[in-house]
């Protein structure tokens, strides 16, 4: 009997593994927005607020659309500029990911309740050759 319950518990427990394993990848991925989606919304005029993280110099050299630049170094700073949108969509990106997660962090942080990560940053976006500004 000993066994058995045993085995039980250790089934219950991988269960649970897994189930919070999933639920923690559910829960990073919704903080994404993918490049087709934010295409998309562009096109509908229907776009969140979309914010380049880079440096001044690399946003003059090639932005999305409509973004706005506020170096990631400056956002808990320019907070004030930002909160009209606490709890409207946010997006972030910035050349590799790396600086957009530290704004993103800084952001929920300060209660913005909605930032979301485009997926891939300039750097794919530019190689996929989608439209930017300059």
């Amino acid at each position: 009997m000993t066994t058995t319950r045993t085995a039980v518990t250790r089934i219950s427990i991988l269960m649970l593994a897994l189930i919070i394993q999933a639920l923690l990848s559910a829960a990073a991925s919704a903080g994404d927005i993918t490049q087709r989606q934010l295409l998309q919304r562009l096109d509908r005029n229907d776009a969140p607020l979309i914010v380049d993280v880079r440096r001044t110099d690399e946003f003059a050299a090639g932005h999305v659309p409509g973004a706005r630049n506020i170096p990631h170094t400056e956002i808990a700073a320019r907070l004030d500029e930002l909160r009209d949108n606490m709890h409207k969509e946010v997006v972030v990106y910035c050349e590799s990911g790396r600086r957009a997660a530290i704004a993103q962090g800084i952001l929920e942080k300060a209660g913005f309740t909605k930032v979301l990560h485009l997926e891939g940053d300039m750097q794919s976006w530019r190689k996929r050759g989608l439209p930017y500004e300059e």
